[in-house]
């Protein structure tokens, strides 16, 4: 009976795959192949979600979770973030099921994937539950909101890529400097700006340069991180991008970095990864994952200026640097 209930649960929460083709969604199509890989990255995002919301603990879902292909399995990882942060916000959940995750060996390596999905949960949650919303990290906390931009860009296009919208009093979390929550948002809707753009570099870039001065190094920055963990592209376009981004190649760096990380620590570093880290940094992708690693900040956030700020600038300083990004 409890694993019928489970079963139930699965479907009822579970987005319609259909959500995450590119024709439901308007985006642009650049051609099958990138076509293909955008809307396989939705099929496996929904699959971890699925496996979470079927999962009786959060360990059963991980058994699942690595049996999925390397390329795609962090994605998964994200899905399956969203869904446990869904249930923890359910009435009589415990609540526990995010931090259970996180705490999972094999979890603890997709920590920043986790919470970017808790992020995707908190854009389909009333804002009375985001107090339920677990990431004690108060560096890595600020990735939920990564999460969130995506998710608002990718489902609400016109709004947030096209009309440029920004919540002038974004109340999460709770003490943060004024305007900076809206930053990582930033990030996370130039993150979806890669699909939205069908990877198409100057489609991405044409949509970036129609935003505020002020606004487009974050969006790079989202986009080097999804141009190189997701990528899709070839070495020359991933070059015409870095030529785009212009002022922002530090910034595009530093989200390139980011992914490589991500890949990284789990295991899953691929062929393209590789490919997207020599353009963007001038690094291999275990180099630019160590940059992140060497240059996590030792305090708590300082001011007006967040420790998660402070460690994005550091890493773009460093890889300028090392000589492989030009400012």
């Amino acid at each position: 009976m409890a694993s019928l209930l489970r079963s139930l649960r699965r479907r009822i929460l579970t987005p319609n795959v259909s959500e995450t083709k590119l024709s439901t969604r308007g985006f642009h199509v650049k051609d099958s192949q990138s076509r293909e890989l955008l809307e396989t990255v939705g099929e496996m995002f929904l699959t971890g979600f699925a496996y979470a919301a079927e999962a009786r603990t959060p360990a059963d879902a991980v058994e699942r979770l690595e049996m999925l292909p390397l390329r795609f399995r962090g994605f998964a990882y994200e899905g399956a973030g969203m869904g446990f942060a869904i249930l923890d916000a359910m009435p009589f959940s415990g609540g526990r099921k995010v931090a259970d995750f996180l705490a999972d060996p094999q979890g603890q390596n997709q920590t920043d994937l986790i919470y970017v999905g808790v992020g995707w949960a908190m854009a389909r949650l009333p804002k009375f539950l985001w107090s339920k919303i677990h990431a004690p990290d108060p560096l890595l906390k600020w990735l939920a909101l990564d999460g969130y931009g995506f998710h608002q860009a990718y489902f609400h296009t016109d709004k947030y890529v096209r009309g440029q919208y920004q919540d002038p009093a974004f109340p999460w979390p709770a003490g943060s400097p004024r305007g900076y929550a809206n930053r990582v948002i930033d990030q996370g809707i130039g993150r979806a700006m890669w699909f939205v753009g069908g990877t198409d570099v100057d489609v991405v870039a044409d949509l970036i340069e129609t935003f505020p001065e002020h606004r487009r190094g974050d969006l790079f920055a989202g986009s080097g991180l999804a141009a190189t963990y997701a990528c899709g592209v070839e070495e020359g376009e991933l070059r015409r991008f870095r030529e785009r981004a212009g002022q922002y190649r530090p910034q595009l760096a530093q989200g390139s970095a980011f992914a490589a990380e991500a890949r990284f620590r789990p295991g899953l570093v691929v062929p393209s990864t590789e490919l997207a880290t020599s353009v963007f940094c001038g690094a291999t992708a275990e180099q630019a994952a160590m940059v992140c690693y060497e240059t996590i900040p030792d305090q708590p956030d300082q001011g007006d200026v967040p420790a998660y700020e402070v460690w994005r600038t550091r890493i773009a300083d460093q890889l300028v640097t090392l000589g492989g990004v030009s400012p």
